[in-house]
């Protein structure tokens, strides 16, 4: 039988994470379905939209929050990002960036997509959870 070297151990106990990692993960046909839907409402979001492309302002008190989303004039250094568009929670902005795919993210749930920007806000507070929205700091 062959020496047990550093080099074959650390083989063998890669290959042995990545079978247990192969045999944990969902089909790949359950990831598809959130990725779907997410895409459908995406589309319904830009159907809705303006005939700018801006997505439409809004106002209104969420969750005892009051959030707010308006075209921005692009006085802001992250003025890109939004794509001409920004969003306040209690007075205070929260960043919000436009993906490719229609989508949008903010700073708070950046890693959660949602189809319109006040999405975008109601997920900010319910990651808050009624902590407040500090200011983003724009370099």
């Amino acid at each position: 039988m062959p020496e047990l070297t550093r080099r074959r151990a650390l083989t063998t106990a890669a290959g042995l994470t990545t079978a247990a990692g192969l045999a944990a993960a969902p089909p790949a046909a359950a990831l598809a379905v959130p990725a779907a839907q997410a895409a459908q409402a995406a589309q319904a979001a830009q159907a809705a939209e303006h005939h700018h492309g801006a997505p439409e302002s809004f106002d209104e008190v969420y969750k005892g929050r009051r959030i707010q989303g308006r075209p921005s004039d692009g006085g802001g250094a992250h003025h890109e990002h939004g794509g001409g568009y920004a969003v306040f929670v209690d007075g205070v902005e929260l960043h919000v960036m436009r993906n490719a795919d229609g989508t949008w993210i903010s700073v708070v749930s950046h890693y959660a997509p949602v189809p319109t920007p006040r999405a975008a806000a109601r997920a900010a507070v319910d990651e808050l959870r009624g902590a407040a929205l500090l200011p983003f700091p724009a370099n």
